[in-house]
């Protein structure tokens, strides 16, 4: 399906765009920071659940809907932020005014079907991610050699693959440190997820195409 050379050349570049610090960065390290590794574990398969969506759309031919539409971009595009805006804003909500109160009555545990979903809908409502899967597979796939939509798939599991290991290792990374300060900072971690999701979604919301 595909040649050594491009396979390699593809794998590279994917690399590189992984590694560089981004928005689903920050999601993976407000989680693994409000909950622990097992938390930044889950939003991360929720985050490459997305990227396979995505990618498959871009094969099917539904992605070049955003590139066409200036509609379609903005309604998703401010779906995706409120959506963002929402979270942040429920988890403000859910902090105590004080310290002693978040003593008295930690937090509640967010399932892992929660967090899984969640990071799910935060990658599938970010039209930059469909436009990018719009015009960066396409430089790797051969139409000529057929299952167009397979080529695509096969890419952003690839792509998806090495997602999950640097999420893996900011997950570990950023869960040991937040330990240190369990139980000791009230509820300073759902703050900070909070502030996090506001200003993604802020972010999202000005975004231009």
């Amino acid at each position: 399906m595909f040649d050594a050379a491009t396979l390699a050349a593809y794998l590279v570049a994917a690399a590189v765009l992984v590694f560089i610090p981004g928005p689903g960065t920050a999601w993976i390290v407000a989680q693994s920071a409000a909950g622990g590794t097992a938390r930044g574990v889950q939003a991360a398969f929720g985050l490459e659940t997305a990227t396979l969506i995505h990618a498959l759309a871009a094969g099917l031919g539904l992605s070049a809907l955003l590139a066409t539409s200036a509609l379609a971009f903005e309604l998703l595009k401010y779906a995706g932020a409120a959506y963002l805006i929402w979270l942040g804003l429920k988890a403000w909500r859910g902090a105590p005014a004080a310290a002693a109160d978040a003593a008295a009555a930690p937090p509640l545990p967010v399932s892992a079907r929660q967090v899984y979903l969640r990071s799910v809908m935060t990658g599938v409502l970010n039209p930059k991610v469909a436009l990018f899967f719009l015009a960066f597979l396409p430089q790797f796939v051969h139409p000529e050699r057929g299952m167009v939509w397979l080529q695509f798939l096969v890419l952003g599991a690839l792509l998806s693959l090495i997602g999950m290991c640097n999420s893996l290792m900011l997950s570990v990374a950023v869960g040991r440190f937040g330990r240190r300060f369990a139980g000791g900072g009230g509820r300073w971690k759902e703050r900070l997820t909070g502030s996090v999701f506001i200003a993604l979604g802020l972010r999202l919301a000005v975004q231009q195409r």
